[in-house]
């Protein structure tokens, strides 16, 4: 569990998986998690990785004398999606979401949701759960065939697992790599800004998913599951740096990687913030193809994400010069 704000559960699981396999752990105030590992020699660049660790969610606004809670988002929470879900809260509180009496669901907005607990009255409610309380969507991870995963939070824990599963496997690197699980990207992208000013690194790359352009009636995109790990050229927050990119689709063909290029008109991920940190950062972005975004459903493939990780570990291996 792991809401925008609290994400404190997901940072004692990577703390456990990169304990003993990197140089050093820190945390800054957000919350924050930096993986260290420095460099093999002189001459190389400080490189910074980034995939979030928050999730999307709901926050208690309100007790009603009947037990029921009114809820608000933790970023970007469609109420057609949210209603029937099960939610868990902080606390431990389980509920699931329903509405007041709509004719239209198609009408459904926010405002009209409440969480049901299973309380008879505010003090029972009050009892278990209190306002200002985030909760997240439950659901388990599931396997779809043979390589593809279901489940809620993949956005980003996908990315997250790419950049453990990268610093397990990199046997030595000429650069200072800081593998940065950042906080609040949900909510605006602010924990990789906190973390760049920190890290001041000569070049970085944002892991996070991206959505897929392969299902009936889609928007029109060049992004497919299972075809490979997609390098940005451009989303609303980042028009990727010519150089990283084509660092990333150079390193990609050279090493036999498959690859799509992804161009995302909407929404945004932690390069943003990254690339305009101090006086400016090279930025790039490795993307992981992702259906059903933002849903407690989200399906993603193991080969895009071991693509994912086999770029990673052939960029760091070989010296740079942007």
């Amino acid at each position: 569990m792991g809401p925008s704000g609290a994400e404190g559960e997901v940072r004692r699981v990577l703390e456990e998986e990169l304990r003993g396999r990197v140089d050093r752990l820190e945390t800054d105030a957000l919350g924050n998690l930096y993986a260290i590992r420095e460099p093999g020699g002189p001459g190389g660049l400080t490189v910074m990785l980034d995939a979030h660790t928050d999730e999307i969610g709901l926050v208690v606004t309100y007790i009603e004398e009947e037990g029921f809670l009114r809820v608000a988002p933790i970023g970007g929470v469609s109420p057609q999606v949210a209603l029937g879900q099960r939610v868990r809260f902080a606390g431990g509180a389980e509920g699931s979401v329903a509405a007041d009496y709509l004719e239209e669901i198609k009408d459904l907005e926010l405002s009209h949701l409440l969480v049901d607990i299973g309380a008879s009255s505010r003090s029972e409610a009050a009892a278990r759960v209190q306002v200002g309380e985030a909760g997240v969507f439950v659901r388990p991870v599931a396997e779809a065939g043979e390589h593809r995963l279901i489940a809620k939070a993949a956005d980003d824990r996908a990315g997250c697992a790419v950049l453990v599963e990268t610093l397990k496997a990199l046997d030595g690197s000429p650069h200072r790599v800081v593998a940065v699980f950042a906080v609040q990207e949900e909510v605006g992208l602010r924990g990789a800004r906190t973390a760049a000013f920190r890290v001041q690194p000569d070049l970085a790359v944002a892991v996070d998913v991206t959505p897929t352009g392969d299902t009936p009636k889609a928007p029109k995109r060049a992004v497919e599951l299972g075809k490979g790990p997609a390098v940005k050229a451009m989303d609303r927050s980042v028009i990727a740096h010519p150089a990283v990119r084509r660092l990333l689709t150079e390193t990609a063909r050279e090493a036999g990687i498959p690859y799509q290029v992804e161009v995302l008109t909407a929404g945004g991920t932690d390069a943003g913030p990254i690339h305009t940190s101090r006086n400016g950062v090279p930025t790039g972005a490795v993307s992981i193809p992702c259906r059903h975004l933002h849903t407690p459903a989200e399906m993603v493939d193991l080969r895009d994400m071991e693509g994912a990780k086999e770029l990673l570990l052939a960029v760091l291996r070989r010296p740079v010069l942007l």
